[in-house]
């Protein structure tokens, strides 16, 4: 692929990630609008979290494997197009059980972005600078994460969150016909037309060089992400028990979010002077601790501590995620994305709930302080994965 188009791929790329991270996130700020509208337990807005992420989750590897056969491009256009059903839908919703189905909709449209967005940029940038080129498409989706909430907060405050969602599902359709006709023509023939290569013949199954390295990897991946859902669910909700206003606790939000962006530019750059270990070791440390002391900060000097708790809450995966190719043949990287996908956005489906459980029967603040425990539980299994990441692994599994 020539240079020119191995830019506009990732630019291309930096879109849809922007848009569909931007989907995701942009939940946190309409859930205490929906538990006021539709009286919700903590628990059922744990599920609304779940259902999203948990479509997402669930569909990952499959949509791997459909892009091998139809292109990557065909299939991120219809999960595009069934992301802005969902959202359209979602601004038709009366209750729960519609909210619950129609964000499972939008989750499953966006289960293809990131196993197959990450497939096209490594393949465009497979003649070097690849980690440059994947950090940058992460950076965008942070920046969606950032810049859709605060879009509908402003325009939930301005005219109602129903509007804000279909006005999102609008976007998204537009994007959606963008991706079918400019990224199949740049990226050309799906995968699937193409010779067979060393990643279709038997013997060489997951690609894993080191299977130990890549189950802690996971592991700690899975941590990592179900506890920052767990937080951005639940931190709304202990900011208008210290008694913040809703502007203040979608400022909050939105300081977080940047934060969070900034420090998936920062850490990539950290792991390179520190390693891989240390910037894991201090991230998850920072955000221990971090959630620890806001629980007894009131809310003005908890304006200042969420940038950099955010910074640390995201920054790990940033780290991360350049990791796994590291552990993995180059055959089957796009497949391994997509189980590390999975991974950690199961997880991130599967605890909102049970803390919302936690916080319906204990309160917030419990929940978070488990939370933070559970954070720091990483730090053992960081040291364990340094043999893995700091030698050269030979099995592959």
């Amino acid at each position: 692929m020539t240079p020119q188009r191995a830019r506009a791929t990732l630019v291309a790329s930096c879109v849809i990630h922007f848009l569909h991270d931007g989907c995701s996130d942009l939940l946190y700020a309409l859930f205490p609008v929906w538990a006021r509208e539709f009286s919700l337990s903590f628990a059922q807005v744990g599920l609304l979290r779940t259902g999203y992420s948990g479509a997402l989750a669930l569909f990952q590897v499959p949509a791997g494997y459909m892009a091998d056969r139809w292109g990557e491009p065909r299939i991120l256009a219809a999960g595009t197009f069934l992301t802005a059903v969902g959202f359209f839908c979602v601004g038709t919703a009366g209750g729960f059980l519609p909210l619950l189905l129609f964000l499972m909709i939008g989750g499953l449209g966006s289960s293809t972005q990131h196993p197959l967005s990450s497939s096209l940029v490594s393949r465009a940038y497979e003649a070097g600078r690849r980690r440059v080129a994947i950090g940058t498409y992460n950076f965008s989706g942070d920046l969606g994460k950032v810049a859709c909430p605060a879009c509908v907060a402003f325009v939930t405050a301005w005219v109602g969150w129903r509007w804000a969602a279909q006005g999102i599902g609008f976007i998204v359709l537009a994007t959606a016909v963008g991706i079918f006709f400019f990224m199949a023509s740049l990226v050309g023939d799906p995968v699937g037309a193409q010779a067979p290569t060393a990643a279709d013949r038997p013997g060489i199954g997951w690609g894993i060089r080191d299977a130990r390295g890549f189950s802690l990897l996971s592991t700690i991946h899975g941590i990592d992400n179900g506890s920052r859902t767990v937080f951005l669910t639940c931190l709304p909700f202990l900011l208008l028990g210290k008694g913040a206003s809703m502007d203040r606790m979608w400022l909050a939000l939105g300081v977080t979010f940047a934060g969070g962006a900034t420090g998936k530019f920062v850490c990539g750059h950290l792991a390179e002077r520190l390693g891989i270990i240390r910037t894991v070791l201090i991230t998850e440390a920072a955000t221990g601790l971090g959630i620890l002391l806001l629980l007894v900060l009131p809310v003005t000097p908890a304006l200042f501590l969420l940038p950099v708790l955010g910074l640390a809450l995201n920054g790990t995966s940033s780290v991360l995620y350049g990791t796994v190719a590291e552990l993995v043949t180059p055959e089957r990287r796009s497949r391994v994305y997509g189980l590390f996908y999975t991974i950690g956005i199961g997880t991130g489906a599967l605890a909102p709930p049970l803390f919302g459980l936690l916080s319906d029967a204990a309160g917030v603040p419990v929940a978070m302080t488990v939370l933070a425990a559970l954070v720091l539980a990483t730090l053992p299994l960081a040291h364990l994965l340094g043999p893995a990441v700091e030698g050269k692994p030979t099995h592959v599994a």
